[in-house]
């Protein structure tokens, strides 16, 4: 009776446990400006081996505006899901901003967490001073232009955000010129300060530049802890490497 009872208990853990993992949201992973999947290979990677069902959704970033790249980027990705339940992001740069603006513009009942890694979510000040010339403009397309620190440009007039958000900025830069445009601590394209937003449910640096953050442990490990509770952990936070490390903790509230 007890063998019985021990391989009922067993099998039992064992659908539990399977039923568990299938539970799982499909994660979509969305670049940056002038960046293409192969950016996102490593959370791609790590999302696969925890298993999760990934799309690493490639979009033409730098021929379309922001408004024409968000409704046709996100749809497409969600479709690519395949799943009726809300899917989680993870998204570097500008890819932050084109989610913000599918939700300010079809609402974020589709959307469940989110990781944001560098996000310009109130702009950035390389694009204040470089988004006139035309070689900025030849790289980086009609989007790129749309990042800048006015009060109406695309990022602040998105408003808060209502999903559960943690936002990872970086704090190392190789780019002395821009980091001299960026006020505080900053990534060499976004300052620490101009990636957080209303509504955002937590908040960390890391010390790694804005171009590499994806490939981070750190990064990738907080991208996981997120995905799993809604904090991130910040293990070891702040260290010597980077004594001005923030890690911050702020209560979910929805708009």
């Amino acid at each position: 009776m007890k063998l019985v009872l021990g391989l009922f208990l067993i099998l039992c853990c064992s659908f539990a446990a399977k039923a568990e993992e299938g539970a799982k949201s499909c994660v979509i992973l969305l670049h940056g400006l002038a960046r293409s999947p192969a950016s996102m290979r490593p959370v791609e990677n790590k999302l696969l081996q925890a298993g999760y069902p990934v799309v690493n959704f490639g979009y033409d970033s730098t021929d379309y505006s922001i408004e024409e790249l968000a409704v046709r980027t996100v749809e497409a990705a969600l479709d690519e899901c395949e799943l009726k339940e809300p899917a989680h992001f993870v998204t570097h740069s500008m890819g932050g901003i084109l989610l913000r603006r599918y939700a300010f513009e079809k609402g974020d009942e589709r959307i469940d967490r989110v990781v944001m890694l560098g996000p310009p979510n109130q702009g950035s000040e390389t694009v204040d001073h470089l988004g006139d010339l035309w070689l900025f403009d030849a790289i980086n397309g009609p989007a790129g232009a749309q990042l800048g620190t006015a009060a109406d440009s695309m990022p602040n007039s998105l408003g808060p955000v209502g999903f559960e958000l943690g936002v990872i900025a970086g704090t190392k830069s190789f780019n002395p010129l821009f980091s001299y445009w960026l006020a505080g601590n900053d990534d060499g394209k976004v300052a620490v300060a101009r990636a957080k937003v209303a509504g955002m449910t937590a908040f960390r640096t890391i010390p790694n530049t804005h171009t590499f953050m994806m490939s981070a442990e750190v990064a990738l490990d907080e991208i996981l802890y997120f995905l799993r509770t809604g904090r991130f952990e910040c293990a070891g936070d702040p260290t010597e490497e980077d004594e001005e490390a923030v890690c911050e903790l702020q209560p979910f509230l929805p708009s």
